[in-house]
């Protein structure tokens, strides 16, 4: 994943070099986590499913280590007004799937849906892609850090309702932690933080990232949210 080249200024590479030291257990979580701890969907063998990728950029903020999220617009089709990393399918631009091109589209897809600036972002792991059943979408998760932060917010109404950043201390504040029980009868992580339910796949990465880079708090399994019918 050297491919050389800029957007905006920033190369599409991955570098731990410079990281802060908080970032360590996250590093770690990345270069040991199997596919299997973080989801139990899986990409089809068979190869099937559209490429995409998603930008898990951590930050520092006034209140420690954040997290960037967007939500997206309730006009959407698919996975409406749904807090999520920001992402999205890949460009036959963005280069080959296997090799760098889910940073580049994690990159660029990040800059279309928040305004910010790549070339502020440090790209330093890539976790095992996982499966979205009901999207069929094959989505590898880019990890960066937001090296030199620029402004961000709804570049499109149309597709974006709102950019907010969330600090993990929130993120792992048992306070915060619910099941959420969708209308289906599946159960999966769910956090109330910055005024919005985060939850689906979204959630269910930044559980697994709390968890295994030892930064999860004990919490009430059993204090359940139910989802919307339109979920």
């Amino acid at each position: 994943m050297t491919r050389a080249g800029n957007i905006r200024g920033g190369r599409a590479t991955l570098s731990q070099e410079g990281l802060p030291t908080w970032l360590d257990p996250v590093v770690r979580a990345v270069e040991t986590v199997a596919p299997g701890q973080l989801s139990r969907f899986l990409p089809p063998a068979n190869g099937s499913g559209r490429q995409s990728a998603v930008l898990i950029l951590f930050g520092e903020g006034a209140y420690g280590p954040e997290l960037l999220l967007m939500e997206r617009s309730t006009a959407l089709r698919s996975h409406a007004g749904q807090p999520a990393f920001p992402g999205g399918a890949l460009d036959p631009e963005d280069g080959d799937p296997l090799a760098d091109g889910p940073l580049w589209a994690a990159l660029r897809e990040a800059e279309e849906e928040t305004g910010l600036d790549p070339a502020g972002v440090q790209l330093f792991g890539v976790l095992p892609k996982l499966y979205i059943p009901v999207s069929g979408f094959v989505v590898t998760p880019v990890l960066g850090w937001w090296r030199v932060p620029s402004p961000v917010g709804v570049v499109d109404p149309n597709e974006t309702a709102r950019v907010f950043t969330v600090p993990v201390a929130d993120l792992t504040d048992p306070d915060n932690r619910v099941t959420a029980v969708h209308p289906s009868g599946h159960q999966g992580p769910a956090f109330l933080v910055e005024s919005a339910l985060v939850w689906g796949f979204t959630a269910g990465i930044i559980d697994r990232l709390l968890h295994y880079a030892g930064w999860e708090r004990p919490w009430d399994r059993d204090k359940r949210v139910p989802l919307d019918q339109r979920s």
